[in-house]
């Protein structure tokens, strides 16, 4: 049984509004942008960087009986995206268009008011790899597929967006105790019949057997920053291609990483991500208490979590979504915003694919002709 209090209902009616932030270029007035190249604002017209200051702040983890006290929305001026293919909301800013889903490519999308009653992120990890990166490693990653059209590699035109993927983390001490049979292997020698050159001979034999001993103990365990995927746009095991997230590079949430970027809302709340996130840690424990029962083999495992001093938070995590075009279809590519892993589609080539099995068939004909002759 695992303990632990429940997350409180979240308010709605006394929930308090985000201020309205926007990011103005001193120079020329035009609206400054996140740059992940320079990891600073720039103005797209006149080329003026201001610094995002990282001060030494605490990353905020909060109890899971104080929802209520998180703020909500992003802190500045957004609208949103729903789509009705995938269900992922994107919000984005105001000056930002968009005709079409970031993740799934459909036109079947229905602009609404950004959800100000979601709880704020308390970190996120900035975009890390610029627009020139994503190109770069796109080629790459085309020119390194086998079976596909050569002509692939000639694609020119394709559209990249950044985007935060929300996630949530848990953290939590955990008591566990646990009893099970822990077996012993021995061995005893038995005469059993053998035919030999048709005549039954008896001849001694090794017979494995197993002494059980009941054994308990205790284990008391840490979690730190367990991942809940929350993202409706990207399916989690397709997120999970891309690769592990270094949560030690969060950075307390600033609105102003979001400007020129979009920001998927979460579509899993807090009390259905602790719930996943409570079945992996006892998952998690009931692993580790099986491999402190000593012995050759075990039976009877029971374990008994006790869950305390649960802490969350909720996180931005970055990507970009790539989409391209050949031959009249559309193709999505998904880009870690943190290491520049590429994970995504591309069409097969068929021609290449009968060529290589034609070939393949070759060889097992010349290799059985070897054989034959020899």
């Amino acid at each position: 049984m695992v303990e632990s209090d429940p997350p409180s209902a979240s308010p709605e009616d006394s929930a308090p509004q985000p201020e309205q932030i926007d990011f103005p270029c001193g120079q020329c007035g035009a609206k400054l942008t996140w740059n992940p190249d320079s990891d600073a604002l720039s103005c797209a017209h006149c080329g003026t960087s201001r610094p995002v200051p990282r001060a030494a702040a605490q990353i905020v983890e909060r109890p899971l009986s104080a929802a209520g006290d998180a703020a909500r929305g992003l802190g500045s001026e957004q609208r949103a995206l729903r789509c009705n293919n995938c269900g992922a909301t994107v919000e984005l800013d105001t000056s930002a268009t968009a005709d079409g889903c970031v993740f799934c490519g459909s036109s079947n999308v229905l602009a609404q008011s950004a959800n100000r009653n979601l709880l704020r992120p308390e970190s996120l990890v900035p975009l890390d790899v610029g627009r020139a990166t994503v190109e770069q490693n796109f080629r790459r990653w085309i020119g390194g597929l086998w079976f596909r059209p050569s002509a692939l590699k000639s694609v020119r035109q394709f559209d990249a967006i950044g985007v935060y993927l929300p996630y949530w983390t848990f953290d939590a001490r955990v008591h566990s105790t646990w009893s099970a049979d822990a077996g012993y292997y021995y061995y005893e020698t038995r005469m059993v019949p053998v035919t030999v050159n048709g005549r039954t001979q008896m001849r001694a034999q090794q017979v494995r057997k197993i002494r059980w001993v009941p054994k308990w103990g205790e284990r008391r365990d840490a979690y730190d920053d367990v991942l809940v995927h929350a993202s409706r746009g990207v399916p989690e095991d397709l997120a999970a291609k891309l690769g592990q997230w270094d949560t030690r590079a969060l950075v307390p949430y600033r609105p102003e990483y979001l400007a020129g970027w979009r920001a998927e809302e979460y579509q899993v709340d807090l009390e259905s991500a602790w719930s996943s996130a409570r079945e992996r840690i006892v998952a998690s424990q009931r692993s580790r208490c099986a491999g402190d029962v000593p012995g050759d083999t075990q039976r009877n495992l029971r374990v008994h979590d006790e869950i305390d001093d649960v802490r969350w938070k909720h996180i931005l995590l970055p990507l970009w979504t790539l989409s391209y075009r050949f031959q009249g279809k559309s193709y999505t590519v998904l880009v870690h915003g943190q290491t520049g892993r590429v994970h995504g589609r591309a069409p097969l080539s068929w021609i290449k694919i009968l060529l290589c099995v034609l070939a393949l068939l070759v060889g097992l004909a010349l290799a059985a002709l070897l054989v034959a002759r020899s």
